[in-house]
């Protein structure tokens, strides 16, 4: 019986396919988003760019570098992370995947990643992690699809450590963790569009108000980073009273106002 490879046989083996992937991850979602938000903002849409200062090249050179860092460790973190595999530390999925096991697993990982998420954010802006940890990323004051991996080296590794927790827990099909990684990065670079894409209404439909926006958190860049603290929903802000107080009237305003008319932000709380 072969042994299980060690960390120095992983490391070997994937470490330059797995940078090459999450990296490929971040550009594919980024370009796209960005590209979309340049399409849009030759159209009627340009009047849904919440902020008024525009993001500079500065900010796109520092958030590409600190991407490839922020893949870097994600690389560096999936050797012990495989390793844990292979040795059977994590629980791997086997078995038939139908249709509903696939929509339950999905559902389960992003209601349990936006819990981390929102978490962990709020405590990387408790005044004793919050230079070490989360002030890096809030350097960009207007953010666009290139903030996604915009991270020092600590929350990088808070971000990271989602995955192994998760597995550590339920094991997972494969199918439904590369569909979860597509939404995550999809989702995290649409957040940091700066150009609203949800439709007129969101933010206070009845069922549509507990999925976060773009503007929600934006807001937390631009206007009061002590708010809005969520990724995927609004419903911990909600509960915990962290959302802006003027998040909806916010957003309401970005779809609503005409190009030619573009207000000045919210002051911060």
């Amino acid at each position: 019986m072969t042994p299980p490879p060690s960390l120095l046989q992983i490391a070997q083996q994937m470490v330059v396919g797995s940078f090459l992937f999450d990296m490929s991850r971040y550009l594919i979602a980024a370009s796209l988003i960005a590209g979309l938000v340049w399409m849009l903002r030759r159209t009627r849409f340009a009047s849904r760019k919440i902020q008024r200062r525009e993001a500079s090249r500065a900010d796109f050179l520092r958030e590409v570098m600190a991407a490839a860092r922020t893949v870097a460790v994600y690389t560096v973190l999936a050797v012990p992370t495989v390793w844990a595999f292979r040795h059977g530390y994590l629980r791997e999925y086997h078995g038939a995947l139908t249709p509903l096991a696939f929509a339950f697993y999905l559902s389960a990982i992003l209601l349990a990643h936006d819990a981390w998420f929102y978490w962990t954010h709020r405590a990387m802006h408790h005044p004793r992690l919050f230079r070490s940890f989360h002030r890096f990323h809030h350097l960009t004051i207007t953010p666009t699809a290139w903030t996604a991996y915009s991270f020092a080296i600590p929350e990088a590794a808070v971000m990271y450590l989602f995955m192994p927790v998760w597995f550590s827990f339920v094991a997972t099909p494969v199918p439904v963790i590369f569909t979860f990684l597509a939404i995550m990065i999809l989702r995290n670079a649409m957040g940091h569009a700066g150009l609203e894409l949800h439709p007129r209404g969101w933010a206070s439909h009845p069922l549509l108000k507990w999925i976060s926006t773009t503007t929600h958190h934006d807001m937390h860049h631009g206007t009061s980073f002590n708010h809005n603290f969520g990724f995927y929903f609004t419903w911990w802000d909600k509960l915990m009273g962290t959302e802006h107080p003027h998040y909806v009237q916010t957003f309401d305003r970005v779809t609503t106002r005409q190009a030619q008319h573009l207000p000045a932000a919210v002051p911060a709380e």
